[in-house]
């Protein structure tokens, strides 16, 4: 039955959700419409979702809200099954995307991406994009699969067209502090990832001082709330829980992620980090589309051969890139040294301070700008030793190594990957999350 949902009924919804009841399915339904056409405010929507972040909401008030947002708006179909979608939380010095799309393209499965921009110390995907000249993400729904089709894969922005009910209240939620609730991020995130289209998706859930979940045990809670909302939708899902207690990748910025990708795509740098992290969620992405095999065996010869590097270049062609746009990409020609003020042994990294600098640096000097890491957590440094380079406006460096804490002794190791949870099978058939420790770097 439909409910007409107006001030007084909301004010009923609020104090239900206050006292901590369950909102049923067809509540939520209304709120959603009713905010959408404006009979109800800013302030009663604020009230409800600061209930939502000291309440939380249950399985069945997650999965009323993601299909209110994904009925706000159009919807879309990738017309092979086998398409996957990927979608990491955020961090600093994140490139995977930009490696991992294009490889699991280059070993035959469709991967139709839908990314956003920098969110606060992270970086964004699209910005990294778009640093490549001429590159357009702003495609329309058709653009986007015929560039699926023709090149393999796709990055491009979340259309307006699709679910604009998550996008007003997401602008709520960061005016009002009320975005850490688990069922408000999982509602927020797989509504955009099922109006998408794909039919498989892998979560890159982030854990640690540079993420937005610091606890390892929160994001597990969260990993394992997206890949079960994700199910409930008929879509195939995985997530990785990964570590983020220093940057993935040396590259910090815009256009130095760019060079990052195009030189770990062609072997001419690789990070062992980075690649630890891709290697994992290309593995989960051909698993939940259906392939069978040695997984990473088909990564490894899709990026020794070249056709991973083959296949960015013709994405990116695709979507507009310039003639040698790639290959012309160069970091900016003022580089600035951070020194070890004294000999010692990294024992943390701060992601986040690191993230907001390069941000400020790319504002003033433009997109070649940023900073890349020259000490991880672990290594031994001596007086005067490099922890870092940053690029563009020299003022902005002032200060950084203090980013950088040195102990006297190597801190403990930590996995890149903690944990593991969903359909790997990709027949639906969901796996338990078994902690991962193969894979320990520094």
């Amino acid at each position: 039955m439909f409910l007409k949902m107006n001030e007084a009924e909301m004010r009923r919804a609020i104090a239900h959700k206050r006292d901590g009841a369950e909102l049923a399915a067809q509540t939520w339904h209304a709120i959603v419409r009713a905010y959408l056409d404006g009979d109800v405010d800013d302030a009663q929507l604020a009230a409800l979702l600061m209930a939502c972040v000291l309440r939380g909401l249950d399985a069945a008030e997650t999965h009323a809200l993601t299909t209110a947002f994904v009925a706000s708006g159009e919807t879309l179909e990738a017309p092979d099954p086998r398409t996957v979608d990927k979608h990491s939380s955020g961090g600093v010095g994140d490139t995977a995307t930009l490696i991992v799309v294009p490889l699991v393209a280059a070993c035959g499965i469709p991967v139709a991406k839908l990314s956003g921009r920098a969110l606060g110390h992270t970086g964004g995907t699209l910005d990294k994009l778009e640093a490549i000249e001429g590159v357009r993400t702003d495609l329309e729904p058709e653009r986007f699969f015929e560039c699926v089709r023709t090149a393999g894969c796709a990055i491009a922005a979340q259309s307006e067209r699709l679910v604009p009910a998550d996008k007003r209240v997401y602008a709520l939620r960061d005016r009002t502090a009320t975005v850490p609730s688990r069922g408000l991020i999982a509602a927020s995130i797989v509504s955009k990832k099922v109006a998408g289209g794909a039919h498989a998706i892998v979560y890159d859930v982030k854990a640690g001082r540079g993420a937005f979940v610091r606890d390892v045990a929160e994001a597990r809670e969260l990993a394992e709330a997206l890949v079960a909302l994700t199910v409930a939708f008929g879509r195939r899902g995985a997530a990785l829980v990964t570590d983020m207690n220093e940057p993935l990748g040396p590259a910090i910025g815009t256009g130095l992620e760019a060079i990052e990708a195009r030189d770990f795509l062609r072997g001419t740098h690789r990070s062992l980090r980075l690649g630890a992290v891709c290697e994992e969620l290309g593995s989960a992405m051909l698993a939940v589309a259906g392939v069978r095999g040695d997984l990473r065996v088909a990564l490894d010869a899709a990026l020794e051969s070249g056709r991973g590097y083959e296949t960015f270049e013709r994405m990116l062609a695709a979507q507009g890139a310039a003639p040698g746009a790639l290959e012309r990409l160069q970091p900016h020609p003022q580089r600035t040294m951070l020194p070890a003020p004294h000999e010692g042994f990294v024992v943390a990294v701060d992601a986040v301070a690191l993230g907001e600098a390069a941000r400020e640096l790319i504002a003033r000097s433009g997109s070649g700008a940023g900073i890349t890491v020259a000490a991880r957590i672990g290594d031994a440094v001596r007086a005067g030793d490099p922890l870092a380079f940053a690029y563009g406006d020299a003022d902005l460096a002032h200060g950084l190594e203090q980013a950088f804490v040195l102990g006297d002794a190597p801190p403990p190791e930590r996995p890149v990957v903690y944990d593991e949870i969903g359909s790997r099978s990709g027949d639906g058939t969901e796996t338990s999350g078994t902690p991962r420790s193969t894979l320990e770097t520094k």
